[in-house]
């Protein structure tokens, strides 16, 4: 079994690694459930970047005020924002 329990996709020696999943809203503390609450409220959902981000607390807390400054200003319209995250995801072979 791999690190936080998950499928191990490669096997060393004593060396794992895992592809570790998004964290649910089941998982995470009360400070981090009122994080996803607003994200469903913006996304409908709690897409899976935010999931992993929220393996780290930190990490999404500092993530989420520059997603924001991304996504919501600048010049370029926010559905060609989208469109490159789609891409970038397709390309990568990541889940969107």
């Amino acid at each position: 079994m791999g690190f936080y329990g998950q499928k191990t996709f490669f096997q060393k020696g004593d060396n794992e690694m895992s592809i570790p999943e998004p964290l649910t809203e089941n998982q995470v503390s009360d400070e981090i459930k009122e994080i996803f609450d607003n994200l469903k409220q913006n996304f409908g959902f709690v897409p899976n970047i935010f999931g992993m981000m929220a393996r780290s607390p930190d990490v999404l807390k500092t993530l989420l005020p520059f997603y924001t400054a991304v996504t919501q200003s600048g010049t370029v319209e926010e559905k060609y924002k989208e469109l490159a995250y789609l891409k970038t995801s397709y390309v990568n072979g990541c889940k969107y």
